[in-house]
């Protein structure tokens, strides 16, 4: 347990933390799980609308360093060519 001012302060601004960083990466899985069903369902319209969205999620999570940018560049490739094969 922290035993000063300063780490019980960033024990709890850690804590706080975590839970607002679980809650944007389940939104990015959740995004990504979207196009997923898309592509699986063989519309291929319907999922390259939900990808479009799905790449500013996965872009404003990789900003926040949530995950890394490269992370979140294989995201998109891979969603991508996943559609185009469609």
């Amino acid at each position: 347990m922290a035993n000063t001012v300063q780490a019980r302060k960033r024990a709890r601004q850690s804590a706080v933390r975590r839970v607002h960083n679980m809650s944007l990466r389940s939104e990015l899985r959740t995004a990504i799980k979207k196009v997923r069903k898309a592509v699986v369902a063989g519309d291929k319209v319907a999922a390259q609308s939900v990808f479009k969205d799905s790449q500013c999620v996965i872009d404003s999570i990789a900003d926040k360093s949530i995950i890394h940018k490269n992370t979140a560049a294989r995201y998109k490739s891979r969603l991508a060519a996943a559609i185009k094969a469609l």
